[in-house]
């Protein structure tokens, strides 16, 4: 079941239409219909195998569509390398924390600043003041404030979720992209994580890839449901939890 989802505002920052990728012949996702409106926090569920991380996949370049398109604030990215698509305003965080463990979280932060980015920039790069400010008011944001000249490699693994996700902030991306950020977590650094996604999406468009039911009702404005690489089911919490397709082939199990 492929349920096409037409636009329903003008805010649509994220067209996402067709969108198809085979590999070897097994489409990981196919004809796939998403649209994100802007300072949007949407979560997208659904079996292992569904396509979830494919689809973030495709929008940031990691890997290249076999058709459809992808346009962001009016920019096709389909064809642009994953650098550019960066530069574009997309921000995407990968299961796994990619942090620096050697380097304080301040270090973290401040290497993340677009200034420092490239190599020619890395090596001219200044900390100003302007550098310093954002760090500090990213760090405030993440809860790591009082963290800041500490070792990464001492913080606890919800506290690397939020560096991460702090460091991807200090690049100001318009569009932001977790996979399953609140793995491992315990219930208060869930809860952490939650009110920082509620905060953050106030300035951005958010997806979130999920598997926690409760994380997902607390922060959801939407929730999107993917099956065997296509959308099965989009809408409230409450009315994709009572759809009957998707308690066969997810909630159910």
């Amino acid at each position: 079941m492929n349920m096409t989802v037409q636009p329903i505002s003008n805010q649509v920052v994220l067209h996402v239409e067709d969108l198809t990728v085979s590999f070897d012949g097994f489409k990981a996702v196919d004809k796939l219909n998403l649209y994100i409106d802007r300072n949007e926090l949407r979560v997208i569920i659904g079996p292992n195998g569904a396509g979830k991380t494919t689809l973030l996949d495709l929008i940031c370049g990691r890997t290249r569509a076999t058709d459809g398109l992808i346009r962001f604030k009016g920019r096709e990215l389909t064809k642009m390398p994953e650098h550019q698509i960066v530069r574009a305003g997309v921000g995407r965080k990968f299961q796994t924390p990619s942090i620096y463990e050697n380097l304080t979280v301040f270090e973290n932060l401040e290497i993340s600043y677009p200034g420092g980015r490239s190599v020619f920039g890395a090596l001219t790069f200044t900390r100003t003041r302007a550098v310093t400010d954002r760090v500090q008011q990213i760090a405030e944001q993440i809860l790591l404030a009082d963290r800041l000249q500490e070792c990464a490699e001492f913080l606890s693994h919800g506290q690397k979720q939020r560096l991460e996700i702090g460091m991807l902030l200090m690049q100001e991306p318009e569009l932001l992209m977790l996979d399953e950020p609140v793995a491992g977590m315990s219930v208060p650094e869930r809860r952490q994580t939650a009110e920082l996604l509620r905060q953050i999406c106030k300035g951005r468009s958010v997806i979130v890839i999920e598997h926690d039911m409760e994380f997902v009702r607390s922060i959801a404005h939407k929730v999107t449901v993917m099956h065997q690489g296509k959308v099965l089911a989009e809408g409230p919490m409450d009315q994709v939890q009572a759809d009957p397709h998707v308690i066969e082939v997810y909630l159910g199990h």
